[in-house]
Parts: structure tokens; sequence; C-alpha cells
């Protein structure tokens, strides 16, 4: 079979180019051809209004119906033994699905994706790992490192397309692996793996495959400097959850977040553990997330985050020195410009000026915290600080500030109470709309409404 001919492709007008130039001789626009695959041109029609014929043949085989007529069904999921990635995906692999997941070099993605493998091959699902980035030699180690002597997961080096998709064919496997979609080439392109228009033409053929035979496929994809995906940006839009591995490479403690999920709820986090065995789940995070101090000590305070559908206990830190003629602001985990505009609302309505003052802030763990939620727990954490007093022992707060002075409610406030009070926490500052009706065991609650009056509170209760 001859190998067909790509072409070049306009972003801006859509026009066509037999090879590549660096401006568009249709529209004048400077870098925008992109290399595809060329299409069969189709016999012209002796009449101009006919319809071409993939509009034809999608006609004859779809049928316009209504919402109601449509029966809805859960979908059915498949566990990957792993209970912290399932809880990520929206409680496991889907038939079908496609999934892509990104992180740092060396974060542990192989690691956990091959424990996963194996523990989906144990259930009696059938599994392919295509490595195109180590020899099955290497991916063997590894698996005797993690301990998984005796492993049925059938390994694959491979990075040209068009062998991966006749083994998919073939094997007819339930979950495949595909590491990474980086290294991957198709021959109908000329370009080298990695480009732009090889990423796009490669994982548009893989989802097509995943979505006519059901076979559930994971990309592995890498990130840029500055932690974004590579390749472009239609990769995160073609597939069906996006999966972004976090973590610090002093820290043992890794994080998996979902971006995008079409069959559950985005936001959500995982939490691991890397262990001389490789990823191991964290079942209780919040451990992890807070200090063990003797005794309270000065610009500490406790926040109740919700990450997706599970609330987190997080120490928000604070130091407050003072500064010189332009006093620093610098947060970790936090929005820097947030805490510009908190510091402002704690002197304008609360009276408490750092103007003069260096303020660091930091979320404990290397957890990043993104809800405004956080707002009041930082603004006591900077209170407690700049007076040299702690806040009372099992102290918690959470509460968005708004630029007037009023704190305003979180969502599922009701479930973070509850979790403070499971961790034995006592004491709790919360909006006044997040106040419960009925009194939770082990917790006195104090609502308020204003900046002023958690201030207020803090000085009676230090």
């Amino acid at each position: 079979m001859a190998k067909e001919k790509s072409t070049y492709v306009c972003s801006e007008c859509g026009g066509t180019s037999p090879r590549w130039l660096g401006k568009c001789p249709h529209c004048g626009a400077w870098n925008s051809l992109v290399e595809t695959a060329a299409q069969p041109a189709a016999a012209p029609s002796k009449n101009r209004l006919a319809q071409p014929a993939a509009f034809v043949a999608l006609a004859q085989t779809s049928e316009v119906t209504t919402l109601s007529e449509i029966e809805a069904a859960d979908v059915a999921r498949a566990s990957t033994g792993i209970e912290e990635l399932d809880r990520v995906l929206g409680g496991g692999i889907v038939e079908g699905a496609v999934v892509l997941i990104g992180g740092d070099p060396g974060i542990g993605k192989s690691t956990l994706l091959l424990q996963a493998l194996d523990a989906l091959e144990r259930g009696g699902l059938e599994t392919l790992y295509v490595t195109g980035e180590e020899s099955g030699a290497q991916i063997a180690l590894r698996a005797r490192r993690l301990g998984l002597d005796g492993s049925q997961v059938q390994v694959l080096a491979e990075i040209q397309l068009e062998k991966i998709l006749a083994t998919l064919a073939e094997r007819q496997p339930s979950v495949a692996v595909i590491d990474s979609i980086q290294t991957v080439y198709s021959d109908q392109l000329t370009s080298a793996p990695g480009s732009v228009a090889q990423v796009r033409e490669c994982a548009a053929h893989l989802t097509r495959a995943a979505k006519a035979s059901g076979i559930a496929i994971v990309l592995v994809g890498h990130v840029t400097k500055e932690g974004a995906l590579a390749g472009p940006r239609v990769l995160e839009h073609m597939v069906d959850t996006v999966l972004y591995f976090e973590g610090e490479t002093h820290s043992a403690f890794r994080l998996v977040r979902a971006i995008k999920n079409r069959f559950g709820a985005v936001n959500e986090i995982g939490v691991f553990a890397m262990t001389e065995r490789g990823l191991r789940g964290v079942a209780n995070p919040s451990a992890i997330f807070l200090s063990q101090h003797s005794e309270p000590v000065p610009g500490s305070c406790v926040l109740v985050t919700l990450e997706g559908t599970r609330p987190m206990l997080v120490e928000i830190q604070a130091l407050v020195d003072s500064g010189g003629p332009s006093p620093r602001r610098l947060s970790v985990g936090l929005d820097r410009d947030r805490l510009a505009m908190l510091l402002a609302v704690l002197h304008r309505h609360a009276g408490v000026a750092c103007m003069d003052q260096d303020v660091f802030v930091n979320a404990v763990g290397g957890v990043r915290i993104s809800e405004p939620a956080a707002d009041l727990a930082v603004i006591l954490a900077i209170a407690s600080s700049l007076r040299g007093k702690a806040l009372p022992s099992g102290f918690i707060a959470f509460g968005e500030v708004g630029l007037a002075g009023e704190v305003r409610p979180a969502p599922r406030g009701q479930e973070r109470l509850k979790e403070a009070a499971k961790l034995g926490f006592s004491i709790a500052v919360v909006p006044k709309a997040n106040a419960p009706k009925k009194a939770v065991e082990g917790l006195t609650i104090h609502p308020i409404e204003r900046v002023e009056e958690a201030i207020e509170l803090l000085r009676q209760l230090q």
C-alpha cells in the first residue's frame, strides 16, 4: 500500500498547501500551517446542490430522537483496585473511556498505572501496557521492584500508531495504557513524534478506536515547564478525563487531581504516598496537611477545605515580620493576589494594619487551595501572627471574605463541620449562613457576619 502524502492546513482560514510555508498563501497568517493527513479527493458531482457523501451516509445511519425517548443508564465501571485512583476517576474505569494523565518526569505516573493494570488483570480483565519510552525489560524490572511478581499484564514496546491499533484490534484488551502519547507517530505524517500534528492525529485515532471497540485507553502525557500538558489544547478536549499528577520532589506524598471528567466530579483529588513498593493510597489525607505541634503556636489556623467531594483539614500558617520600605507578600499554595486583597480588607474594616510588615502565608503539605473559603482562615492566621498569640487548641475556620468586609458562606458547610468534629476539633468560626440548625456534638460553633466580628472574637478566645 502506497504511503499517503500529507498536506498542510491553515489554522486561521482553513486553506491548504502541498508543502509547509511560513506564511499562508490564502490569508497571509504567519506560522499557521499545520501538517495533516491528506484526504482522498472525492469524485466531482454533476449536481452542484447534491449533498456530500459523508452527509448522505450519516443521514442513513442516524435518527433524530427526543431526550425523553433516550433511555439513560448508569455506566458500568471496573475498579482499578486502588481506592484513591477510583475516587478521582469517579468510581473506576469506564468501558470505552479515554483518560489522559500528565505530570512531571519521575513523579510516579508509570508506577501507578502499572499497579492499576496488575490489579485489573488479577480481577479478570485483560490488559495491555504499550511502552514507547522504555523497553520490556525495564518494565519487568519495575514490576519486580513493586512486588508484582508473576504479573500477567501484557507488554508491547512499540511507537508506530498503525501497529498499536492492529494489536488492540487483535488482542481486544479491556484496558490499555499508552506510555506516552508524545512518543507515538503515524506513517501518514512526515513530522517527528511529539509534534503538534502527530500528537493530535494519534490521539484522535486512539480515541476513535476506544469508542468503536469499547477498550478503555489511558494516555500518559508529558508536561511543559509551566506544568501544562504538552501538545495541542485539543488533546484535552478530545479525551473523557484529564488527570494531573502533582507533588514535590522532596516530599513522599503525591496528589492526583481531576481537571475534567465526563463520568464523575471534577476537582476530585486522590492522595498517595510513595513507598518502596510503589504508590499507596492515604486513607486520612487530613493527617498529612496538619503539622504536629506539641502546643498551639502563633500564626497557625486550621482550614476545612473542600476538594471535589472530600472535605479535608489543612493547616494555614502565616508569618508577619517587620519589613523595609517595600514589604513583601508571599504565599505558597494560595493565590498571592488574593492575599493582597485580604490584607487591604483586614486594614480597612478591622483596623489591623500590615502595610509596613512582610507577610508570608503557607498551606502545609504542599497542597494548592483555590477556593475562596480559605479567606477567613488566612485572615485569622495573619492576625494571630501579628499579635504573637496562638489560637486555641482544636480551632478551625472557613468562609469567604468580600471587599465590603462581609463573611460569605462556603458550599457544603455541614459536611465540613462534621469532618472537623470527627477529627476531634472543638471550636469553629464559620459564616452565619453556615451555622447548623442542630448542634454538632463536641463542636462549639461561633457564627459571624463580618471580618471585625472575627477579629474581636479572636481577641476574646486568646
